[in-house]
């Protein structure tokens, strides 16, 4: 009899109504396509929440104006001025960035020893490529005494296509070897960054002329995209200095917690030619960000250009939901054109498209 009454006061189970069942229904696909078209933007979005931002860099103030001794800079930095120079050697991996390296070239070319320049006949996701240092050589002539090259022959099989990394790697090795070749010693200093990482002669005076800097160092560099029109604030670190010792390789990863000041500038995506923009966004080793066909559109990459605007319609790489929020939608032009390399203010016409104004390119 109880076990009959306890049954009669159990409350039955509720079916969910045919309205729940249709939103559900609906609801099932609508997330499938979205994280199929905005997977990308989806995480980005939520890495405040999967992800912690690296621990800070101790930044070393950088000291520098016009018409201060060398040995006055050194003692405001900590450190002691040399009777004599070190040499300077600069290190990079070249793809196709031409114009920077034009840029790069002259204006460091009274402080460097020796510049290393190793480039492939393939892209690192295997497209085969031209050796472009080597078909420009005559904008380097002016450079050739101080120039070590060599060409790493790729492989265009396609076999690193699903692994671009390891080919980088690879190059970077090769750099290494060839960084040697070029006579460096122990004691030398090596500034290892990519093409459009440039170090101001201010950095490479200071590396040349102070003793007790670090051996091993960062630099800081303000950043851009597509020109010095869209500045996006002090977060470029990859570039190092070295006091090269046996040992010393090549990586573009963090090294060390120090970093120094504003050391520069690193002008990212920065090309004269829409076909140029096309060419890295499939060759560069994070190329699986051009997720549809329609990004190399060359058409979209003019718009997305002048109204700095994101490439892969990615949102910013940022650890905290206030950072986030700071940097949703376009990048705020800027019309100024000081503290940029002297070069290219010297030569302003021919690079009218890295200055303000400038944002319409070629085909």
């Amino acid at each position: 009899m109880a076990r009959r009454l306890l049954k009669a006061v159990v409350p039955k189970r509720k079916l969910p109504s045919v309205a729940v069942l249709i939103l559900l229904l609906l609801l099932f696909p609508a997330c499938v396509v979205a994280l199929f078209f905005h997977g990308h933007k989806i995480s980005y979005f939520l890495r405040p929440i999967w992800d912690t931002p690296p621990r800070p860099f101790i930044r070393i103030p950088h000291y520098y104006a016009e018409n201060v001794s060398m040995e006055q800079l050194c003692h405001l930095h900590g450190w002691t001025p040399r009777l004599h120079p070190r040499r300077v050697f600069d290190a990079i991996i070249f793809s196709n960035e031409v114009d920077l390296l034009e840029i790069r070239y002259h204006e460091l070319f009274p402080y460097v020893h020796k510049f290393v320049i190793l480039e492939s006949n393939t892209t690192f996701t295997g497209i085969r490529k031209p050796l472009y240092f080597l078909e420009n050589l005559q904008r380097f002539e002016f450079a050739s005494s101080k120039i070590v090259h060599d060409a790493l022959l790729g492989d265009s099989s396609r076999r690193w296509h699903k692994d671009p990394f390891r080919f980088e790697s690879r190059q970077r090795k090769a750099l290494d070897a060839l960084l040697r070749r070029s006579g460096i010693s122990p004691g030398d200093v090596v500034i290892m960054a990519d093409t459009d990482e440039i170090a101001s002669p201010q950095t490479v005076q200071l590396l040349q002329w102070c003793d007790g800097i670090p051996p091993l160092m960062h630099l800081e560099l303000r950043e851009y995209v597509y020109s010095f029109e869209f500045p996006v604030g002090c977060g470029s670190w990859r570039a190092t200095a070295h006091v090269y010792r046996q040992g010393t390789g090549y990586r573009h990863s963090r090294q060390t917690d120090l970093i120094l000041a504003d050391a520069g500038w690193h002008c990212s995506f920065c090309f004269r030619r829409i076909e140029d923009f096309v060419f890295k966004m499939t060759a560069y080793s994070h190329a699986d960000r051009v997720r549809w066909a329609s990004f190399l559109d060359h058409s979209r990459i003019q718009r997305i250009i002048c109204g700095g605007e994101d490439l892969f319609d990615m949102l910013p790489e940022e650890y905290t939901f206030r950072e986030l929020f700071q940097r949703l939608g376009p990048i705020p032009k800027s019309a100024s054109a000081v503290n940029l390399p002297s070069y290219l203010i010297e030569n302003a016409e021919r690079f009218r498209f890295l200055l303000p104004g400038g944002c319409l390119r070629s085909e």
